[in-house]
Formats: structure tokens, C-alpha cells, sequence
């Protein structure tokens, strides 16, 4: 299994990793939450989405589930309302523009999610920010707790099934991912590919000594 990339200074949900520690032989991300906390996940909880936060996550959620209007959920006008609202018509509605390329090519939503909003927030938690929107993990796979995050929209885009990957240093990454590593501008490496450069030319930085 090759090794989960996972930079310093990338943010997963709510939590940004800032370290990486070793316990008991294990490797671990220490990150910062947005509610000002810090805690340390495994790298697989981290990019699968199986821990979102600190722990505040829960404790939102839970204060919804206890709210005397939660029958009504008393959220209908929020932007986490209209996410959901949103999938469901994508994945089901043959008349929604977006149909073909979701229910259209086989991408559903969990029978969990699609007969209750309160299940959705509860799994998702809140919007992160303004910049969040929602964001299948694997584009193959349909809307459930385990293939779904809260991503920006440039986590987002280097996620697209239609956004090329390329093999470097033992990892599958765009170009844009590539630059950041190397230094090398995106346009000058693809600039380079389209001439005909071979790709172990192609990603690296000729101005750094060797």
C-alpha cells in the first residue's frame, strides 16, 4: 500500500495538521482544530474523514439532536439544508441538471442521508466555513459518511475525476501538487510535458544544485 501524502499545513474538516509525532511506534499528525484545540490523528482517520475535529464536533451535534425542535430541525434555511437538499436531487431527480453526472452514472446517496437531514448534519457536523462545500473522497463512490468531507474548493479540484495525476517519489499527484514540492511553476511543467519532456525531466527543478 502505497504511503498517504499528507503535507504540513493541510486541513482535513476542521483540524490542520502542524506536526507529526511517533506513539508507541505509530505515526500520528498533531493538529490544530478550528475551535482552537489541538489533537492528534492518525494519518488514515485523517484523509478517510473518520475524525473531523477535536472532539467539538460531537458536542454541536449533540446540542442539535438535544434541541426541543429537533423534529423540525429548525434548519431549512441554513447552507448545510441546501447541500443536502441539493445531493438528493442530483442523485434522483432525472430532470435536475446535474442528474447525468451523478444518479445519471451510477452516483447515489446513503438510504441514511437520503430519508433524513438530521442524519446528514449529524454525520457531517456544520460547515467548517464559508469556503467549504461538500466533497467525495473517492469521485467513484456515492454520498456516505465514509466517502464524504467538508473540502475547499481547491481540495476540491485536485479531487476531480477529470484532473490528471501523475507518479512522483512513489505517489499518485497532480501537477499542482507537484509544483509545490519541486518549486517549479504549474504552466512551466506542463509546458515541459507538452514538448515531449519525459516526466522524470519534466518534475524537477533545474535551478537547484544536485
Amino acid at each position: 500500500m502505497k504511503p498517504l501524502k499528507i503535507n504540513i499545513g493541510d486541513t482535513y474538516n476542521r483540524l490542520t495538521t502542524k506536526a507529526i509525532v511517533r506513539i508507541a511506534g505509530q505515526k500520528y499528525f498533531v493538529c490544530d482544530c478550528i475551535c482552537g484545540n489541538e489533537k492528534n490523528v492518525k494519518p488514515t482517520n485523517l484523509v478517510k474523514g473518520y475524525v473531523k475535529s477535536c472532539g467539538c464536533l460531537n458536542t454541536e451535534v449533540r446540542k442539535i439532536t438535544m434541541s426541543k425542535n429537533m423534529k423540525t430541525h429548525g434548519l431549512r434555511h441554513t447552507l448545510e439544508y441546501n447541500t443536502w437538499a441539493a445531493i438528493i436531487q442530483r442523485c434522483t431527480n432525472k430532470r435536475n441538471a446535474a442528474f447525468k453526472n451523478y444518479g445519471g452514472r451510477g452516483i447515489n446517496i446513503c438510504d441514511r442521508w437520503l430519508n433524513s437531514f438530521e442524519n446528514f448534519i449529524f454525520d457531517m457536523g456544520c460547515k467548517p466555513s464559508e469556503k467549504h462545500s461538500i466533497d467525495r473522497i473517492d469521485n467513484n463512490k456515492g454520498y456516505s459518511p465514509e466517502n464524504c468531507r467538508w473540502a475547499t474548493d481547491r481540495e476540491q479540484i485536485a479531487n476531480r475525476r477529470v484532473t490528471k495525476r501523475y507518479q512522483f517519489n512513489g505517489n499518485l499527484l497532480t501537477i499542482n501538487e507537484i509544483s509545490e514540492i519541486i518549486g517549479v511553476k504549474p504552466g512551466t511543467i506542463k509546458q515541459r510535458l507538452f514538448c515531449g519532456w519525459p516526466e522524470n525531466k519534466a518534475f524537477k527543478n533545474h535551478n537547484r544544485n544536485s
